[in-house]
């Protein structure tokens, strides 16, 4: 199976999320082709009430440590909660990479 999937399921199963979007945006960055180590994750879910960002970003690090532990060098996490998603749907856009190790 592949990284992304595994995020994937993790997620849903983790948050039951209203929305959930697994990018994998390895290959704008300094690794080899097919690479699955780059991800964007945009998730809407009640899960996050309450939490502030902080709290939200560790309890995905957490549903994923076997996935950090294990080839996943960046998440890029944009959280929410379905109140938050509706009132701030903002462009969610990547930044370019730097070149990494390269420069």
């Amino acid at each position: 199976m592949s990284v992304q999937l595994t995020i994937q399921q993790k997620l849903q199963l983790q948050f039951s999320p209203v929305l959930l979007e697994v990018l994998n945006e390895s290959h704008g960055h300094n690794v080899a082709k097919g690479s699955e180590t780059h991800f964007k994750v945009v998730a809407v879910s009640d899960a996050f009430e309450g939490l502030g960002l902080v709290k939200r970003h560790q309890a995905v690090y957490a549903a994923l440590a076997d996935e950090l532990a294990s080839g996943v060098h960046a998440l890029a996490l944009h959280l929410f909660t379905p109140s938050e998603w509706e009132a701030n749907k903002a462009d969610l856009a990547s930044p370019k990479c730097m070149g990494g190790s390269k420069k």
